[in-house]
């Protein structure tokens, strides 16, 4: 299996939500997208979530997501950003017509959830087109959420809480600080 990066790059996210959100069930495959780098959780908890996880009786986004991981069974309690919000809203607008609010929030052709191959197949066809040459995969959606919470200032401690690591080491690792990050520390600060 192939180590796969976050996306450091706030463009080519912005790239990424553009393409995905232009192409075939763009606005499914950009609230993936969206979802996953705003929230942290595993594709397989995202690809689990079903539309009633998502919005209310009256099709509004609901302002926090509560579940079950399903790796750690560990129950998960996060508030939805702005953009996660948004996102949500434009693709329940979009499949208005089919909003049988216990279906897979990111259905397939075939009625199910999509799977993480297909998910794993629509991210990296939109990561190369926008020219992203790191290894992209579905957990690059969860690294990019904690990369980029580190990098606004997010304690390297509460990330791991958030992401369930077992260490800090741990995490940094994960949402993969590098020898530059961490030589980037002693440059800037020039005392």
């Amino acid at each position: 299996m192939e180590l796969v990066q976050p996306i450091r790059s706030v463009k080519q996210i912005e790239s990424m939500k553009k393409y995905l959100k232009a192409g075939p069930n763009g606005l499914r495959n950009h609230l993936l997208f969206v979802l996953g780098i705003n929230s942290g959780l595993r594709v397989s908890d995202l690809l689990g979530l079903k539309l009633k996880d998502l919005v209310d009786e009256k099709r509004k986004p609901v302002e926090r997501i509560r579940l079950r991981e399903s790796k750690t069974s560990k129950t998960k309690d996060f508030p939805l950003s702005k953009n996660a919000q948004k996102a949500i809203s434009e693709y329940v607008n979009s499949i208005a017509d089919n909003l049988d609010l216990c279906r897979p929030a990111f259905l397939s052709k075939k009625g199910g959830p999509i799977s993480r191959v297909q998910a794993w197949q629509i991210l990296n066809e939109a990561a190369k087109t926008v020219g992203i040459k790191e290894s992209i995969g579905t957990h690059t959606l969860r690294k990019t959420f904690g990369y980029h919470a580190h990098k606004n200032g997010t304690a390297v401690e509460l990330i791991q809480k958030i992401l369930n690591h077992s260490s800090p080491g741990t995490t940094l690792r994960y949402i993969g600080i590098t020898q530059d990050d961490m030589d980037d520390v002693y440059l800037n600060l020039n005392l």
